[in-house]
């Protein structure tokens, strides 16, 4: 069913998906109103919902519907700083997953008869109720765990100095995640328990141009690691974490023996992205050798597999998030299974294992002559 206040809108979507195999429109809703009526009738498997409607919002309709029934929702949104954090808003109140509207006739084709086709497929074969039930259980931790706390978190521009720092040193260490479907929730989870003091973190999250920005603005105002949009010149410093903007892909050069900067560059897509996880983390290992520690996410299809292959065979540590704790066992599942992942672990403890794994990985000591 689609959901969408645009009655172009509305037609373009269907029209791309008329022509997919297994896909069938069974209506469409011009606002939530309509669309919970017609939920009641049609019992859609999957909804495409507009972010943002007059009336009954996006976050106010994907709420009223998640009560009805634990249905796999869309988001389709506009490619603006404020379709961003809606869309990171309803991601974190349980939608599957977004794609950004078209901006124009000539993008439709790909952006809908693609990425939506791609995303609905994935879904299909999705146990949404699990997936659901994970991002809520997520949701109440982090409310318990902010609760709990004696000091508030620090603001997007101002950070907190306030959590106990991890004890490693960071000289030449690096980490490298990547992470598609089901990334903004879990990396959330992930940066409001990481500690200050580790070295730099480096990020790919599948996402769209605009979207980038605003989630990491989100990770920085809820993380001790101070958290920025990656761009080129930018030198990699302890306690930050960088991630790559949508639509470009993300380097890590060694400038000097003790320093390292990013690129940022377009170029084709990588393992069907841009940003390319691969690429990334081919990157990581060449700048950090043995010293760079690796970690694969949730995600749907293979982007980082090659990747942590890179890492492990410069020396590296790669981890694997479980099966349990991801929404899509995907990108992990594959690198896991091709043999490239030292140890998978599970989401609730991955802070703690980021920490402990850290120390591990050590530049070899340099032969001097």
């Amino acid at each position: 069913m689609i959901v969408d206040d645009s009655a172009l809108m509305r037609t373009l979507i269907a029209d791309q998906l008329a022509d997919a195999v297994g896909i069938e429109v069974c209506g469409v809703a011009k606002d939530g109103y309509q669309a919970l009526e017609m939920m009641k009738q049609l019992q859609p498997d999957i909804i495409t919902l507009d972010v943002q409607m007059p009336g009954m919002d996006g976050l106010e309709t994907l709420d009223r519907l998640l009560a009805l029934k634990p249905i796999p929702v869309i988001m389709v949104s506009a490619m603006t700083q404020l379709g961003g954090d809606i869309t990171l808003d309803a991601l974190e109140r349980g939608a599957f997953d977004y794609i950004a509207k078209p901006t124009g006739l000539a993008q439709a084709e790909s952006v809908m008869r693609d990425d939506l086709v791609r995303k609905i497929r994935t879904v299909a074969g999705t146990d949404f109720a699990k997936v659901l039930e994970i991002r809520r259980t997520r949701a109440e931790t982090r409310r318990q765990r902010r609760s709990a706390a004696s000091v508030p978190a620090k603001s997007a521009s101002s950070p907190a100095r306030n959590k106990p720092v991890a004890p490693i040193e960071c000289s030449y260490r690096g980490i490298a995640i990547g992470i598609s479907t089901g990334g903004p929730p879990a990396l959330t989870s992930l940066f409001e328990s990481l500690p200050a003091g580790l070295p730099p973190i480096v990020i790919v999250q599948h996402m769209p141009e605009q979207f980038t920005k605003a989630f990491a603005k989100r990770l920085n105002s809820i993380s001790q690691v101070e958290v920025k949009e990656a761009a080129t010149g930018d030198t990699l410093t302890p306690g930050c974490a960088y991630i790559a903007p949508g639509g470009k892909h993300l380097e890590i050069r060694r400038q000097t023996r003790d320093q390292m900067r990013l690129e940022v560059f377009d170029g084709d897509p990588v393992s069907g992205h841009r940003p390319s996880v691969d690429v990334m983390m081919r990157s990581a290992a060449k700048a950090f050798g043995d010293a760079c520690l690796g970690l694969v996410m949730t995600g749907m299809g293979r982007d980082g597999s090659d990747g942590c292959k890179a890492i492990r065979a410069a020396g590296g540590y790669v981890l694997g998030q479980n099966e349990a704790s991801s929404d899509i066992y995907g990108m992990n599942r594959v690198a896991f299974q091709e043999g490239n992942v030292d140890k998978q672990f599970d989401l609730q403890d991955a802070a703690q294992t980021i920490v402990r794994e850290t120390k591990r990985v050590r530049r070899a000591p340099v032969a001097t002559r």
